[in-house]
């Protein structure tokens, strides 16, 4: 049977639904899904963070407002033992559990967090809460104190789904360098897409997240982008991509954070652990990253806000000029451009084929090989880009 907690491993898909039949309470707000695969030395300080939860002014939230889902998986350790034993030292905190075996084939990431995403969006509109929000983040992350007032306050100002911003505990490790490059590299790009390309729903200061440690999402955006795709990894991305499809008001908020582990041993085949290992192996064998030149970025991120006020007036307007020039400098054909602009139903959807056709001409890539990237970050500044 499924109940909060079982020793007993639930057969799935066998199983509609995850968690207890009793409704959620009529003053949920907010769903947060927890994935646990082999985390019992992390889990309890995940459950403390959530528990803990205040607003603006450090006042304990309303517990009847959030509840908690985890779903315990394939594990061969103690994950189970530690979150039971913290749901019976605080019943008041609204904690749910289930315990599955999944099949080789289903036992991933993608599978998980999708059976979990799509059980929250269940429980919230049971309730009729369809405006109500889907919170992600994993079982070896604590959450920041303010983090579920921060992710409600994004929401109630106008956007669909939330980024929030992941931090790693700081250590001596070099590779942490390689981490620390890539971060200024990436939040130097988004500083400057906010000045090229500014759109009104996610303003600077903003980062450039969006994983499943620290994502948000309403009930209704996560059905209209078609829920969390089914793929063994990388799911976080997939989703993020999903949701710029369909012109999701996305914003990527610097204040809901999220403090997580820089382990090299993940749980995942394809992820930050082994982005890790890479670098690790990159650090022993004296290479240095590369990336794409601050000139690409720019010159993507004014055609693509070009684009965006074109897109409105597609229809009825002679846009063979201003489309061949953005063509030429995005080095794609302008025949091609030309006759997309009038396939897709979103803007979102149509710079992503866009950018699909960039990679097939190879032209761009021919244009703008990728640096060093500490000459990458340079060139950023240069242009006065700032953090």
């Amino acid at each position: 049977m499924i109940a909060d907690y079982t020793p007993d491993r639930v057969k799935l898909p066998f199983r509609t639904h995850l968690f207890n039949q009793k409704a959620p309470s009529s003053t949920l707000q907010v769903s947060v899904i927890i994935p646990v695969r082999n985390e019992a030395h992390h889990l309890a300080k995940t459950l403390e963070a959530l528990r803990l939860q205040c607003d603006r002014v450090a006042k304990p939230l309303n517990p009847a407002m959030y509840e908690v889902l985890v779903l315990v998986n394939n594990c061969t350790d103690a994950s189970l033992a530690v979150a039971q034993s913290y749901q019976k030292r605080y019943p008041e905190f609204s904690l749910h559990l289930a315990d599955i075996q999944l099949p080789a084939a289903k036992a991933n990431i993608g599978t998980v967090r999708r059976l979990l995403m799509d059980e929250a969006h269940r429980r919230l509109t049971s309730v009729d809460k369809a405006d109500g929000i889907i919170a992600s983040t994993d079982g070896d992350t604590v959450v920041d104190s303010q983090w579920l007032w921060h992710i409600i306050t994004e929401i109630e100002r106008g956007a669909d789904a939330v980024g929030g911003r992941i931090l790693t505990h700081a250590d001596k490790n070099p590779v942490r360098l390689f981490h620390l490059r890539d971060v200024t590299y990436r939040t130097l790009v988004a500083r400057l897409e906010s000045q090229l390309d500014p759109v009104p729903h996610d303003p600077w200061p903003r980062h450039f997240q969006h994983f499943g440690a620290n994502l948000a999402v309403t009930c209704a955006m996560y059905q209209k982008a078609g829920r969390l795709p089914e793929v063994p990894y990388l799911e976080d991305e997939a989703f993020y991509e999903a949701l710029v499809r369909v012109d999701a008001r996305v914003r990527q908020s610097p204040l809901v954070r999220v403090t997580t582990s820089a382990r090299t041993q993940g749980r995942v085949a394809v992820g930050f652990s082994e982005q890790l290992r890479c670098w690790t192996t990159m650090n022993k064998n004296g290479q240095c990253q590369f990336a794409e030149p601050a000139g690409a970025w720019a010159v993507k991120f004014i055609c693509r806000h070009k684009l965006r006020h074109l897109w409105a007036s597609r229809w009825g307007t002679n846009l063979e000029a201003p489309l061949a020039d953005i063509a030429a400098q995005l080095c794609i054909s302008a025949d091609w451009l030309s006759e997309t602009v009038h396939h897709y139903r979103y803007f979102g959807e149509f710079w992503q084929v866009v950018e699909q056709q960039m990679v097939k001409e190879q032209t761009w890539v021919k244009k703008w090989p990728l640096m060093p990237i500490n000459e990458a970050i340079a060139e950023l500044r240069r242009m006065g880009v700032h953090r």
